[in-house]
């Protein structure tokens, strides 16, 4: 039998046995009062079953028994009985903490045994040359990924679609990696571990009927960790590769455990204690439905599993290349999350609740602007870098590469130079105009010219090509612009996507003060107002749009737009209003109870 076939029918047997016991363990789940409620730290709003795990690790289980008896070439499933063995361990140890809640500590105690037992069979990384430290770092590792998923697990379909899309990639990478093809037992059992999943996910995805638990989640985690931490996965000649391929793969897990771990340490909260402050609880804060919530984070692990992919696919300069913007990226966006309030207004962090702490916090990151100049170090250095690698197509960059190093010291002095000088370091992030874009063109522009002059001078320009500094001047006048641009191109992708919190609200002018009153209810969270559009008695305006907000129409349609648009506000901002069309305006809005106010600007 063609073994791809028996991959398939492995996927498909797995998903029909997951897609038909969910149901009956819910079943079961509910008639012994096995449900999880609502809770103060907990997202659910409703009593949902728990005990989805115990259908996701039966369905694995009874499909491994079945391909061993009915499928040929399942042989190879038996060089994994250790994992399996481990992995049963540890689902055993969730299952109980879903009956009984175990201590923290216990359950900890139980995956050291189980992770180190697994280890012992040589499930392990080869990151370091030492034997040692690489027996260390796999039990950390499995240990590490098992918690994670166990933390990921706090919002419908998020643990289980993120283990799915990681076993597909672990997959693909296992497929163009050197020694492994068709008949590898690590292929079918990833087919088998992703239709569990896929069947499970029916009934898990946003509105869930069935939560997986604890036994669920340690069983995902460790199971994942097991497979990705095997010796055979990953080949390569440089440490870079090896170390963050499994890393990228399971990226989401890996970021959202450590970032909650920062934020409950800065706010003196503890680690181990639930709470609603996970990377999908911030984006809905911000607004987005629960199921863009996870779909979003969705993408993130697909971007990450493409970065993988490429790592096994090319050299390491290209894959240090769509490392670094894929973590650019991530970098901006979590930071985004991390300004999100989630906590009480009056809890404070650590630093803020001392007096020597905030003066030097303040120093640092809003006198000195430390952070920023260190970004942009790095910026302009892997721009730089960027450029040379593009230029030469990673071809004849090698024997280039001395003349980058050379010359990086002087190319980093002279744009630190003229970013300080055109005052780049003067402007705010989340208010970056047209105006700061100009200021950043100077800037660049000017330290380009300025780097150029000096190396003419010092080394005469020779052996240099033109083409690497035109390169460089327009990847590093994107990254300058990105970053700053960063948190408002976050905010209104997010705003395009998410749901109304506030009170709908219509605009009436579309004009300069109309703009002036949309950036302040999008940017002024404490007025609980959500924009609509605009309405405006010039015909020429109407469907325009302002920052995407459309002008629906004039006076004439206000009444069918409060109906279908379910308004609930108007705010006049408009002197050239005729004070008919006001009046007809108002009185509309009093007949269905809309408050209609005046924008008002002064200075007092």
């Amino acid at each position: 039998m063609n073994p791809y076939l028996t991959y398939l029918l492995a996927f498909s047997l797995s998903f029909a046995l997951s897609a038909a016991l969910t149901p009956l363990v819910r079943r079961v789940a509910l008639r012994r009062g096995q449900v999880a409620r609502p809770r103060e730290d907990r997202w659910h709003t409703r009593p949902t079953a728990l005990m989805g795990g115990v259908a996701i690790f039966g369905a694995f289980c009874l499909a491994v028994a079945s391909t061993l008896f009915l499928l040929p070439g399942a042989g190879a499933l038996s060089r994994y009985l250790p994992l399996f063995l481990c992995a049963l361990l540890v689902f055993l140890l969730g299952l109980i903490d879903d009956i009984y809640h175990l201590p923290p500590q216990t359950k900890l105690v139980g995956q050291i045994i189980a992770a180190a037992t697994l280890v012992s069979f040589g499930f392990k990384i080869n990151w370091f040359v030492s034997y040692t430290l690489n027996t260390f770092v796999s039990v950390f590792w499995i240990v590490a990924i098992t918690n994670a998923f166990n933390l990921l697990d706090n919002m419908d379909g998020l643990a289980a679609g993120i283990a799915f899309i990681s076993s597909l990639f672990l997959v693909l990478i296992t497929l163009v990696s050197p020694g492994h093809g068709p008949g590898d037992g690590q292929l079918l059992i990833l087919a088998l571990f992703m239709g569990a999943l896929l069947g499970f996910l029916l009934y898990n995805f946003h509105p869930a009927s069935i939560f997986m638990g604890d036994s669920g989640s340690l069983f995902i985690g460790f199971l994942m960790a097991g497979i990705a931490t095997h010796q055979r996965i990953f080949h390569s000649g440089h440490i870079l590769p090896i170390i963050m391929v499994p890393v990228l793969i399971l990226f989401i897990p890996i970021l959202d455990t450590g970032f909650v771990s920062v934020m409950r340490t800065l706010f003196g909260r503890s680690v181990a204690q639930g709470g609603k402050d996970h990377s999908s609880h911030r984006l809905v804060a911000i607004g987005l439905q629960e199921r863009k919530a996870v779909l979003t984070l969705y993408g993130f692990s697909l971007l990450g599993g493409t970065v993988a992919l490429v790592g096994a696919l090319s050299g390491t300069s290209t894959f240090f290349t769509f490392l670094v913007i894929f973590l650019l990226i991530s970098f901006f966006f979590w930071l985004y999350l991390a300004r999100v309030r989630v906590y009480p207004e009056d809890q404070k962090t650590f630093i803020e609740r001392s007096n020597a702490l905030t003066t030097i916090w303040v120093d640092v990151t809003y006198k000195r602007r430390i952070f920023e100049v260190i970004l942009d170090v790095f910026l302009i250095s892997f721009a730089y870098w960027l450029s040379y690698f593009l230029r030469y197509e990673g071809g004849a960059y090698g024997s280039n590469f001395p003349l980058f190093l050379k010359t990086l010291p002087i190319v980093l002095a002279c744009l630190m130079l003229a970013y300080f000088g055109f005052g780049v370091y003067r402007g705010v992030w989340r208010y970056t105009s047209i105006a700061d874009l100009i200021t950043y063109l100077k800037a660049v522009t000017s330290g380009m010219v300025l780097s150029i002059v000096a190396i003419v001078f010092l080394y005469h320009f020779q052996g240099f090509s033109r083409t690497i500094f035109m390169i460089y001047w327009g990847i590093l006048l994107l990254f300058l612009a990105g970053s700053r641009l960063s948190f408002r191109m976050i905010a209104e992708t997010l705003r395009q996507n998410s749901v109304a919190n506030g009170r709908r609200v219509l605009i009436y002018g579309a004009g300069d003060k109309g703009e002036f009153a949309l950036r302040e209810i999008l940017n002024n969270e404490k007025l609980a107002l959500t924009p609509v559009g605009f309405i405006d008695d010039d015909v020429r305006k109407h469907k325009r749009k302002i920052q995407g907000y459309k002008v629906l129409g004039g006076r004439d349609r206000v009444a069918d737009l409060i109906v279908k648009h379910r308004i609930r506000e108007i705010i006049v901002a408009s002197r050239n209003i005729h004070p008919e069309n006001l009046q007809a305006t108002c009185t509309v809005c009093e007949q269905l109870g809309v408050t209609v106010r005046n924008l008002e600007l002064s200075i007092k």
